[in-house]
């Protein structure tokens, strides 16, 4: 079977990432190449992207992009391929709006025009399709930053030769950011004002992208199945969960897999030793190393607890702060990497100053020590407040590292809590977001440390012999793409196309 999927996004790895959306973007179609398709990635070119580091090479001739009432712009295409394939990638070139240095925004506010940087985008994702005479069965969009492609496909590409047949599929990776812009964004999209209502774009005055994406994607995908619940409450919804619940029939979730190339304990160049569940004596030796990086005493019996974490609220930050002092009279340690709200830096900062023994703390990001944690701690905390998928939690389980979780999103559909009666389950969970049931869960782990070491063996053993897969997430979409296909082109049309194209169901 050979699909034609072309996949738009504003970030994949390795090339620019701010969040699990690049992942996505960078993975998802090294595995979708492997099942036999023909798939195409478009990105804008950041400053960040070299064109020498990932060999690109320039396109002949200009993108020609319809921008509405700014009438033409024009963008140069460097193509690539993503390492480790031979998957096209194509990076608009177009220096006034992504020659900067960061993706979205300046001084934690983000760019006044990034309405018109992703509509364009947006546009010139399907315009590219004509230059590189590529004919899509299905058009792959991510987050607010794309979500004008299924509107567009729906209206201005409507009678397109290359586009009119194509399904789309809109995936959700963040439900807080919608893309929410001035109402004369509706004269930039160029698709008509009759769109522009409570069952179009409009929200609250403004023109929502990721309402409109919702409304007209043939499917729409979030990246767990609990977060595909969750975005239906108001809990979650972030003010359109009545929307989502209207397209619940065509709304599905797919975990995101883990690359086990770059997080393994058996051969991660970043650890002081490598380790397997068979031998983990490696794992012992990282533990010490860390503590010795990071100043803390070097001890083997207490329990030493890892965060690598953006410093916001989402990510249960506040009530992680609430819990600390409670927290810090605990006989553990503690590690945190990350960077975010100013408050916070200055917070654990001086929390780390006044607890040396206890707490190392870390502002910025840094990859090595992000895979030494992993690797050193025993347990992982992530009390995030909303979690869509996460990943930290699949790469503490590869490395043996107990995950303590808040039960949300993706955290809750890949841990199993521990269960001491039938010794099954990989961590620790709670639902409810306050400093109480943090701190009761973190004692809960911490119990079970001094008083039943077996019970931590086994913990580590289940949790190291789970597997969170592109292959298996990869599979899911293809599935998910056929539905999107049956969909936008009927069951009699659909199955003259899977004879032409030899496409089967899955």
């Amino acid at each position: 079977m050979r699909l034609n999927i072309l996949i738009t996004a504003s970030e994949a790895v390795p090339f620019a990432k701010e969040g699990g959306l690049a992942d996505v973007a960078g993975a998802l179609p090294k595995y979708l190449e492997a099942r036999g398709h023909d798939v195409r990635v478009v990105m804008p070119r950041y400053y960040k992207v070299d064109r020498q580091r990932f060999h690109l090479r320039g396109l002949p001739g200009a993108l020609v992009v319809p921008m509405g009432v700014i009438g033409d712009m024009y963008c140069g295409v460097s193509e690539g391929r993503i390492p480790g394939s031979d998957v096209p990638i194509y990076f608009l070139e177009h220096e006034s709006f992504y020659g900067r240095e960061s993706l979205y925004e300046t001084d934690n506010r983000g760019y006044l025009d990034n309405d018109n940087r992703f509509i364009f985008l947006s546009r010139a994702s399907l315009e590219l399709c004509k230059m590189i005479r590529f004919t899509p069965d299905l058009v792959h969009a991510h987050d607010w930053h794309t979500a004008a492609v299924p509107l567009l496909m729906n209206t201005v590409y409507r009678h397109d030769a290359q586009l009119a047949q194509a399904a789309s599929l809109l995936t959700i990776h963040n439900m807080q950011h919608q893309g929410s812009f001035y109402e004369g964004a509706m004269d930039v999209l160029g698709v008509g004002w009759e769109h522009f209502t409570f069952l179009g774009l409009e929200m609250q005055n403004q023109v929502n992208l990721l309402k409109g994406g919702i409304y007209h994607a043939t499917l729409v995908n979030t990246v767990s199945e609990g977060y595909a619940r969750e975005i239906q409450t108001p809990a979650f919804g972030w003010g359109l969960e009545g929307v989502v619940r209207e397209r619940a029939g065509a709304l599905s979730g797919i975990l995101n897999g883990v690359d086990y190339d770059e997080w393994n304990p058996e051969s991660d160049p970043h650890l002081a030793a490598n380790y397997c569940a068979g031998n983990l004596g490696g794992k012992a030796l990282c533990k010490r190393e860390l503590q010795r990086a990071l100043g803390l005493p070097e001890r083997d019996d207490v329990p030493l607890i890892g965060m690598v974490s953006r410093l916001v609220k989402q990510k249960g930050i506040d009530t992680l702060a609430e819990a600390m002092p409670r927290l810090l009279e605990l006989d553990i340690q503690l590690v945190l990497l990350g960077a975010g709200e100013p408050w916070a830096h200055f917070y654990f900062g001086d929390l780390a100053a006044r607890h040396p023994e206890r707490f190392a703390c870390r502002i910025g990001y840094d990859n090595r020590l992000a895979h030494q944690i992993e690797g050193g701690c025993d347990f992982f905390l992530m009390p995030s407040a909303f979690e869509p998928c996460g990943l930290n939690q699949m790469y503490s389980m590869r490395y043996g590292t107990i995950p303590i979780v808040r039960a949300t999103g993706g955290l809750d559909d890949s841990v199993q809590n521990f269960d001491a009666g039938t010794r099954s389950g990989d961590g620790f969970k709670f639902r409810d977001l306050n400093a109480g049931a943090l701190f009761d869960t973190v004692g809960w782990a911490v119990h079970t440390w001094y008083r039943d070491p077996a019970a931590i063996v086994t913990l580590r053993r289940n949790a190291m012999a789970k597997r969170f897969t592109w292959d298996e997430a990869a599979a899911k979409y293809e599935r998910l793409y056929l539905e999107g296909m049956r969909m936008r082109l009927g069951e009699e049309r659909f199955g003259d196309v899977s004879k032409e194209r030899g496409v089967g169901s899955s």
